[in-house]
């Protein structure tokens, strides 16, 4: 039986990523960080690694595959929010809400889009 070992984001600076992701997630580098490709690790050793690519492909604005980052409630979501936004994520203008969202679109300095979920609604 195959398992989730990474998920792979396409960036086009693999160190701003590396910077960006690591204080948002507190995973650390596997490997010494390069320019092409670099492997984050949860610092506890457990959980999904996330990878990161260089890539030249545009950023799609309603991307098929994203990452949903989990708040336990509305008030934790909120501060996650203005948390990353401050280590240098930008709001997304998302024009698919629905009425009442329970997850807030945002972007990585490089665009790929991600949603923080309030999971207390679920």
């Amino acid at each position: 039986m195959l398992r989730i070992g990474s998920v792979v984001l396409g960036v086009s600076d693999v160190r701003r990523a590396a910077a960006f992701w690591t204080q948002a997630l507190g995973y650390v580098p596997r490997d010494e960080v390069n320019d092409r490709f670099l492997v984050l690790v949860p610092s506890d050793g457990v959980g999904v690694q996330l990878a990161l690519g260089r890539s030249e492909s545009p950023v799609q604005d309603h991307p098929r595959v994203h990452l949903d980052l989990y708040a336990a409630d509305a008030a934790a979501q909120q501060a996650e929010v203005e948390r990353l936004v401050s280590l240098g994520a930008e709001r997304v203008d998302w024009d698919l809400y629905p009425d009442d969202p329970d997850f807030v679109v945002l972007a990585d300095p490089d665009g790929n889009r991600f949603c923080i979920i309030d999971t207390s609604r679920t």
